[in-house]
């Protein structure tokens, strides 16, 4: 976040798009509005509707819908806007004319976050069921806390417009509260893996009902913690999906680097550095040698005040509860030296019962199918030095290099709508996971390779526009 170092508050212009720090950390968004169906007749493009049954599901709702993009769903109250608000640029276009069947429902669960609907009921998921169905169904597991309706406008609306069935999951647990779900540390992070392997599962059985066979393919694809549970889901049940696209995925890893070793030094450093003087210099070196890349400092004040300290201190409430005794997730913007200070936080200096907690939920590399990882330059949320880049050389490591291509995307952050911001600066990656995602479909059908892993370079020539709907992997 280059502010100027004497500068404390971020540019005035972020402040009207602070919601987007719900993208990995969680802010409590209201739920999705009274649903109308568009359709409830049962005419040609809904027979067999009242068929459709999820398995394992506790409630469903089926309808009939003219359109099943947020073209239509918004109005219709079958999305939610405030979930997937921020996360992709105002301009990106939204195709329509996607006519087809959704069921939206919840898999039996204790924890009630989730108030989509009326419903206060945890493991929500939505599955949407096109008419031009082209054979092949994608999966999604929400960013951040997010609901089930995360992924609607950067994934579902393009996925489902190309032809393909769509399932999403809001992971089973949902808000800055998301922590207090599960018995013990980590259990609320490993319950996404699992919501994600049931929703699989069941959308394949459904899928297999409407269309009269089963998926010829079956992808995984999401962004931030939704890249993180690809990842998982091809490490540890490959059987389950043939490819997958990883958008920034979050890294855990017991012996580090995570995100609860490098937030710290940042939340510890940064009030020195923006307040200029003596300290500025040596503070702005540690926030560099923790991970942030220099040239991004003009994106540290927002990610300050909306996602450093928050992500932290929820984070490690689920992971290490301990830290701070009968304190639920710390105390806001401490300052360093205060007593169990988040920004003084030490990750290597806990006990060993934190790295177990964080191994329930680690990565190791070993994917069992193929797998495309983006991630931007630009990323001062998960800076891509402390997460794609080591989990590209696990991936390596583990012999599984030919399953794999990795594309650092030059200026690009975590959410795309700060693009709309720093439109010089940044370059939005929602069209690199198009081109990705395009990618991935030749590999498998023409077995075509990717380009080679490589920095995708943002062209000087390209405007803004050119930039919104283009991304060549090799550039």
């Amino acid at each position: 976040m280059p502010l100027a170092i004497r500068s404390i508050s971020p540019p005035a212009r972020l402040a009207g798009i602070a919601v987007v720090a719900s993208a990995l950390i969680a802010v409590t968004v209201p739920p999705a509005g009274a649903r109308t169906a568009t359709s409830n007749a049962t005419g040609a493009h809904c027979a067999g509707q009242a068929l459709l049954r999820v398995p394992g599901a506790e409630t469903q709702q089926a309808d009939c819908l003219e359109e099943l993009t947020t073209a239509g769903t918004v109005a219709s109250g079958h999305t939610d806007p405030a979930d997937w608000v921020g996360l992709t640029p105002k301009d990106l276009a939204v195709p329509s004319g996607v006519a087809g069947i959704q069921i939206d429902g919840y898999f039996p669960d204790t924890s009630t976050g989730n108030t989509n609907h009326g419903w206060n009921h945890d493991a929500q998921f939505v599955i949407r069921l096109p008419d031009n169905w082209n054979g092949g169904l994608v999966i999604a597991g929400s960013p951040g806390v997010r609901e089930q309706y995360a992924n609607d406008r950067a994934i579902g609306d393009w996925v489902l417009s190309r032809g393909y069935a769509f399932a999403a999951t809001d992971k089973g647990n949902t808000g800055a509260s998301f922590y207090r779900d599960g018995r013990s540390p980590g259990d609320a992070i490993a319950e996404w893996n699992t919501r994600v392997t049931q929703l699989t599962r069941a959308a394949r059985t459904v899928v297999t009902q409407r269309y009269h066979r089963p998926p010829g393919r079956t992808l995984a694809t999401g962004m931030s913690n939704g890249g993180y549970l690809v990842r998982w889901q091809l490490e540890n049940h490959p059987e389950l999906y043939d490819a997958g696209v990883d958008w920034e995925g979050t890294l855990w890893r017991a012996d580090g680097p995570n995100l609860l070793a490098f937030l710290p030094p940042a939340l510890r450093h940064y009030p020195a550095y923006a307040a200029g003087g003596p300290d500025a210099e040596k503070a702005h070196a540690a926030i560099v040698a923790a991970g942030f890349p220099a040239g991004s400092e003009f994106l540290w004040p927002f990610h300050h005040r909306y996602y450093w300290d928050l992500t932290q201190r929820i984070y490690r409430e689920e992971l290490d509860p301990d830290f701070d005794g009968a304190t639920e997730a710390g105390t806001p913007f401490c300052t360093t030296g205060a007593p169990v200070c988040d920004a003084d936080y030490d990750y290597t200096a806990r006990p060993e019962e934190v790295r177990q907690a964080v191994s329930k939920i680690a990565l190791t590399g070993r994917i069992g199918k193929p797998l495309i990882t983006l991630h931007g330059t630009l990323d001062v949320l998960l800076p891509i030095g402390q997460d794609s880049d080591v989990y590209a050389a696990m991936v390596r490591d583990s012999g599984r290099g030919s399953l794999f291509r990795y594309y650092r995307i030059e200026d690009g952050t975590h959410v795309d709508s700060l693009v709309d911001t720093f439109p010089d600066r940044l370059r939005p990656l929602t069209p690199c996971h198009r081109s990705a995602f395009t990618a991935l479909e030749m590999w498998l059908d023409r077995g075509q390779q990717p380009p080679r892993s490589q920095t995708v370079h943002k062209q000087s020539s390209a405007d803004r526009m050119a930039l919104l709907t283009s991304c060549p992997l090799d550039s």
